[in-house]
């Protein structure tokens, strides 16, 4: 009976034990978040996000997504389209940078350089109108930059509820024209902005810049060595017009766009001193032939390998259409004097409604490039360009006014249109770093305190690091 009585007092206690620590357990676990919703899961509630695919990458998760964007802000009930975008996750505890190319975006893994500065998150998108993010029927009217950096604005809104600290804009040279329109029409949407090479063509009709700058760029001698080149490729039109007929024939080429074989063959060879400065530097200068004594095949091969005679068949314009529209509506495009070539040139440097089919319509908008310049001029807040030496583009970059905050303009010595922040004098690179990390809100104490201990806080990596530079003729920066 006692035996039976101590079981039972014994199971009573064991039960009792076991509500208690159930409850316990209850409270504990009320008490607790839930677990953490997958990264993949979250983006994908966004509405009107959707996946196209996602690929592995050590350290980080790299997804390829469209989203759902309206074909009008202004009235966005007209319709949609998907926009292509990436995002290369690295930690919701870290900051992001949004980047864009001003063309399409790369579906491979990158990392710009204020990513790699900040360790953070990369939001890359491709801009309207490039294909395959066109509406469909396309009204070229909505391709704009208010647009556009509204696009940017509805996808910033979307993510950074997820993505809740600090964010950067960034862009190489379209790119950085529009990371630094978005900054116009969205002021309070990011922390800082870093725009490399970014063009600034504020009177279209005012290209003078360009001409004092290919008067002193490098060496007279590089200079003379390079006119030499594309004046005789002129001289030469004849003979290298037939080779050039051969390899459209090859390569089934047409010209219905820019109207002839002829058209294309000047604006390719008018391209060719312009392209050598955006794309080379002074020391390749070894590499060009001397005129006078170079054959046919060496003139040619010195035009095709810095101009690229695809480029104005209509076979290599028209993944460009959108940038060339934009240029003959908004951005502007330069038009130099070309002494050299007097007597040989039947075009001179052509204008963008050359480039773009004649069933859209183009009318040019002049005050829309002096707006953003005036703004950037008095409202820069935490803005930062960097241009390179001898980049034809940086001949009419943004400047700065007495209003600005906390923003700057530095030039890379020697440096062409791939100019960046790691190619900056000593003391800039030093102050570039500092200001990139203060604004993501990463910066570590000793770079607060002293700008000279400032450094990329991401560990280098080849292939994400690497930059996907297109073969841009003179037109496009």
């Amino acid at each position: 009976m006692r035996k039976t009585l101590g079981w039972l007092l014994s199971l009573v206690v064991l039960i009792g034990t076991m509500g208690a620590a159930g409850s316990t357990a209850q409270a504990a676990t009320a008490a607790q978040p839930a677990a953490a919703t997958d990264i993949k899961d979250q983006i994908l509630g966004i509405p009107g996000m959707s996946l196209i695919e996602e690929k592995p990458y050590p350290g980080y998760r790299f997804f390829v997504l469209n989203y759902e964007q309206p074909v009008d802000h202004r009235q966005p009930w007209k319709g949609t389209f998907k926009q292509r975008l990436t995002l290369l996750h690295k930690d919701v505890s870290r900051p992001s940078v949004f980047f864009t190319s001003g063309y399409n975006v790369s579906t491979s893994p990158r990392r710009s350089e204020p990513t790699t500065i900040v360790d953070g998150n990369q939001v890359s998108l491709e801009y309207r109108f490039f294909t395959p993010s066109r509406p469909d029927p396309a009204n070229w009217s909505n391709l704009d930059i208010w647009q556009a950096a509204s696009d940017q604005h509805r996808i910033f809104t979307a993510l950074k509820k997820i993505y809740k600290k600090n964010w950067l804009a960034t862009g190489g040279s379209k790119g950085g024209m529009t990371a630094t329109y978005y900054e116009r029409f969205y002021p309070r949407d990011m922390d800082g902005v870093v725009a490399y090479v970014a063009p600034n063509d504020v009177v279209n009709d005012e290209d003078s810049a360009y001409d004092r700058f290919f008067a002193k760029v490098g060496t007279k001698e590089c200079r003379d060595k390079l006119n030499a080149v594309q004046r005789e490729a002129l001289v030469r039109r004849e003979p290298l017009e037939a080779k050039y007929a051969v390899a459209a024939a090859e390569n089934g080429w047409t010209f219905t766009t820019v109207g002839d074989l002829d058209k294309a063959y000047e604006a390719v060879v008018l391209d060719y001193v312009w392209a050598f400065w955006q794309y080379s530097l002074l020391a390749d200068c070894a590499s060009i032939p001397a005129a006078a004594t170079a054959s046919d095949q060496q003139i040619w091969d010195s035009i095709d390998a810095i101009s690229g005679f695809s480029a104005y068949a209509d076979q290599g314009l028209e993944t460009y259409t959108p940038y060339y529209y934009q240029a003959g509506t908004q951005l502007g495009s330069p038009d130099i004097k070309l002494p050299h070539l007097k007597g040989l040139s039947r075009y001179g440097y052509q204008p963008p409604r050359n480039f773009v089919p004649r069933d859209i319509p183009m009318t040019f908008q002049p005050g829309v490039m002096a707006d953003v310049d005036r703004w950037v001029r008095d409202n820069a807040h935490q803005m930062l360009f960097v241009y390179g030496q001898n980049d034809p583009w940086g001949a009419e970059p943004f400047r700065l006014g007495y209003g600005v905050r906390d923003s700057y303009v530095m030039i890379a010595p020697g440096a062409n249109h791939g100019a960046n922040v790691a190619k900056l004098m000593d003391g800039e690179k030093a102050l570039a770093t500092a200001k990139i990390l203060q604004w993501a809100g990463v910066a570590p104490a000793a770079a607060l305190a002293d700008a000279g201990k400032a450094a990329p806080l991401a560990a280098p990596d080849a292939q994400l690091d690497q930059r996907d530079l297109e073969r841009e003729p003179q037109l496009r920066p």
